[in-house]
């Protein structure tokens, strides 16, 4: 019972690392895919002016 509870805040706790840094990386311009933006049919969501 107290693994299942570690394993699960550790997960829990990288996701909301994850999401922090693609909401940090967003507002700050950069692209959270690294796909790159040629041909990205998305590129319009990510680059709005």
């Amino acid at each position: 019972m107290l693994a299942t509870l570690i394993i699960a805040t550790i997960i829990f706790g990288l996701m909301a690392l994850v999401i922090y840094c693609q909401i940090k990386a967003h507002k700050s311009g950069k692209s959270t895919c690294s796909c790159g933006c040629s041909g990205c049919s998305s590129a319009k969501n990510c680059h709005s002016k």
